[in-house]
């Protein structure tokens, strides 16, 4: 299957917004149902894609970030189902702490008292729930690149795109600025470490920040940033309304889509908002006199990955209000979850990305009938750290150390 597949190159890199759209489409998926085995089997669809289609780029290393942060919001709730107590009720106990008198104005609180089953069982699949829409989040992240995802804004989203950009590149910059100072001390013979180390290291990163800061200053200002055309005052009235009412109708839409109930109007209040703000966008884009380079296109593998995530979200909203006793085990009394079939077969919808969407550059193998994937493949630099044979060393190195 994977000979069948493109390698990723900048002409056929998926674009960030399907990447997005089917993280979006599990991630709604799991706020339909608190069923652990359901979560678990989201949690598995999106892992196993991030692993067959991430790339080497350092922002897709943050799918690990986000397991362990799910883990953590699971830990955090169970810690204070724990101590704080449950709303639900059971027979279970399992330890009765001491229980911390509160004043009258904190009725309905309690701290300590007795712990059950049923509540730390209640507990666990409501962490769960909010653990897998982080991990789902996660492998947007580790699987869209963000520069892209930022190129491909409307042209009225021009200004707040670059700023981000802006952003997101400092931090980068000055981690590298920080460990080359501090291999420069520690050739010295000077210490790197302590409080005084940061002192002497602080005042050159600061430097470098600055001096950066002025030279993309003076790039924006000579590729003409911030020039806009004029447009009629009617046009940007129009815009304002349609932009500022398309995006409340999606928060309000996003919100009966997620709630357990509101599905019934959520979708049309929410594809309503997207017509409106997408509207206002178009109309505000034409203040922009900026050209596109090489816009990234939306092909038939976009929209398959795209609809792979909205497939699993639609079905696990049919899977909800048609059955919702399979989608949310009850904690009283304790019984073991089940397993619905055809949910779960919805949700393996999801693993079509890891089949149509484009090999990453390190997943490229020299083979028959395919090329190994060159430099330029994927991600802008991607190809920086595939390593070479020097002829005269006859050792591998990479693209950037000198011959």
């Amino acid at each position: 299957m994977s000979a069948r597949v493109p390698r990723a190159t900048r002409s056929t890199a998926l674009h960030a917004g399907a990447w997005w759209l089917w993280a979006l489409g599990l991630a709604t998926a799991a706020s339909r149902t608190t069923n652990p085995l359901l979560l678990g089997l989201l949690i598995g669809v999106a892992g196993y894609v991030v692993a067959a289609r991430r790339t080497d780029a350092p922002w897709a290393r943050s799918y690990g970030a986000f397991l362990k942060l799910g883990l953590l919001v699971i830990g955090i709730r169970l810690v204070f189902a724990f101590f704080l107590g449950s709303p639900i009720p059971g027979t279970h106990t399992l330890v009765t702490l001491p229980e911390v008198p509160l004043p009258e104005w904190a009725r309905g609180v309690r701290i300590g008292g007795r712990v059950t089953a049923e509540g730390m069982l209640f507990a666990f699949y409501d962490g769960l729930k909010l653990g897998t829409l982080l991990i789902c989040v996660g492998a947007a992240n580790a699987l869209a690149s963000p520069a892209r995802l930022l190129k491909s804004l409307p042209g009225a989203l021009y200004e707040a795109g670059v700023a981000v950009v802006v952003a997101m590149t400092f931090a980068p910059h000055l981690v590298a600025d920080v460990q080359r100072l501090r291999a420069a001390r520690r050739l010295r013979g000077r210490p790197d470490r302590g409080f005084k180390a940061l002192l002497q290291v602080g005042l050159p990163v600061l430097e470098g920040a600055l001096e950066r800061s002025v030279s993309l200053a003076a790039a924006m200002d000579a590729r003409g940033y911030g020039r806009t055309a004029r447009v009629p005052s009617a046009v940007r009235h129009t815009t304002t309304a349609l932009t500022l009412g398309g995006l409340l109708g999606v928060c309000a839409g996003t919100y009966g889509l997620l709630a357990d109930t509101g599905a019934a109007y959520g979708l049309p209040v929410l594809l309503a908002g997207l017509v409106a703000a997408l509207g206002g966008l178009w109309l505000g884009g034409r203040r922009s006199v900026r050209s596109r380079y090489r816009p990234d296109r939306w092909g038939v593998r976009a929209w398959l990955v795209a609809g792979s995530g909205i497939t699993v979200a639609a079905l696990m909203i049919w899977a909800n209000s048609s059955d919702p006793a399979a989608l949310h085990p009850p904690a009283v009394p304790l019984t073991a979850p089940v397993l619905p079939l055809w949910p779960a077969a919805g949700v393996l919808a999801g693993l079509l990305p890891a089949f149509v969407a484009p090999l990453p550059p390190r997943a490229a193998r020299t083979g028959p009938g395919t090329a190994e994937a060159g430099p330029g493949a994927g991600e802008p630099g991607a190809g920086r750290a595939r390593a070479r044979k020097s002829p005269a060393q006859g050792a591998p190195h990479t693209k950037e150390s000198p011959q």
